[in-house]
């Protein structure tokens, strides 16, 4: 299966995916109007042109009125990444033809002069955990992969090249340099700069959208616990 990164916009849920034939015309023209939408349909018609029959978004393939589900799949996410033929990223604010090599403040304003996909929480698990990305830019023109790109990736996200190459596995990295891929991105939930990194730390716990800093402290005492590395409480 090939899977999909990307910067949430105007999305498509579970709930709206699942239930598009049976809405009325006016409401499913809306949601086809989407960017979301559109996201899905040109992810899907990438993967069917590189031989994969299935693909796997976020948005539209975690039924979030399950808390059950949701909890399991922010579990699992890192492994679903890491176990996908493919990952597709998609840099939504990207209209140049090439891959960015020098920061650009004038048209990435917001996110340190690069494309926001690299200031989100999420998406570093994203980077790391895929053996092959595809990077893609706005209009779904293809503008390299994390394998020859690594070099430029790693002055962005300060990620070694080995790391983006090869995973975090059988590496000597310390608990506060994996922290310190992190420390500039942002989350639209204060929980989710916990949660998008257990499997970055290989834990497991419980969400609790509510706690706020307190999940950050939960993580911390999970990767504690199955680590005899200081270094964490450098955070």
């Amino acid at each position: 299966y090939a899977i999909l990164s990307h910067r949430w916009g105007v999305e498509v849920t579970y709930e709206e995916m699942t239930g598009l034939m049976k809405m009325d015309k006016w409401k499913k023209d809306e949601v086809r109007n989407r960017r979301g939408y559109q996201k899905i349909i040109k992810s899907c018609e990438q993967a069917m042109k590189d031989g994969h029959k299935w693909l796997w978004i976020d948005t539209c393939c975690i039924d979030k009125r399950s808390s059950a589900e949701l909890s399991e799949a922010i579990n699992s996410m890192y492994r679903w990444y890491q176990d996908a033929q493919v990952c597709y990223a998609y840099l939504n604010d990207l209209d140049e033809s090439t891959f960015p090599t020098e920061r650009n403040f004038e048209t990435f304003d917001k996110s340190w002069g690069w494309p926001e996909w690299f200031m989100r929480g999420w998406t570093l698990q994203e980077l790391i955990a895929p053996k092959q990305i595809e990077f893609f830019n706005k209009g779904w023109a293809p503008i390299g992969n994390k394998r020859h790109l690594a070099p430029v990736l790693e002055n962005i996200t300060k990620i070694p090249c080995e790391v983006l190459r090869d995973g975090l596995a059988g590496k000597r990295l310390s608990v506060a340099q994996i922290m310190s891929w992190a420390a500039d991105r942002k989350t639209t939930r204060v929980e989710d700069r916990a949660y998008s990194l257990m499997g970055l730390f290989e834990v497991n716990m419980p969400m609790v959208y509510g706690e706020g800093k307190k999940a950050f402290q939960r993580l911390q005492l999970k990767i504690i616990r199955r680590s005899s590395d200081h270094s964490i409480f450098a955070w």
